[in-house]
């Protein structure tokens, strides 16, 4: 049974930075690209940055980059979020999502519907 955990959340000011992890079980992890998404409230879930299986490759959201960082370690089947220069935008649930269709060598797609398996979320805001 596949499981994937996300950790982390928390409330911080406005600048300040997190560091969100996504524990994964019940699957060969290297073989899985993964994704982070947020979903604010009554909004829809976005697509924030992605990562290959291998780590050597990676994509963020316009609105996250050079703020934000994933990284993964394959050893420990973790999926890491460094989110520095936090803003009140930023405020949502973080999802994390597997991908097996990619391979190790490529990221997944900003397409929720790209990605086989998700964890349950873990809550970040940020204060003004």
């Amino acid at each position: 049974q596949v499981q994937l955990v996300e950790s982390g959340g928390g409330l911080v000011q406005a600048g300040g930075s997190l560091r969100l992890s996504c524990a994964a079980s019940g699957l060969t992890f290297s073989s899985y690209a993964m994704g982070w998404f947020r979903q604010a409230p009554g909004k829809e879930r976005d697509f924030v940055a992605t990562i290959s299986g291998s780590g050597g490759n990676t994509y963020y959201a316009d609105s996250v980059k050079g703020r934000f960082t994933i990284s993964r370690d394959n050893a420990k089947k973790t999926v890491y979020l460094q989110m520095n220069g936090l803003k009140p935008e930023d405020t949502a649930v973080y999802y994390c999502a597997a991908d097996l269709s990619r391979g190790s060598s490529y990221y997944s797609s900003t397409a929720l519907s790209t990605y086989d398996y998700w964890g349950h979320g873990t809550q970040v805001t940020v204060s003004s």
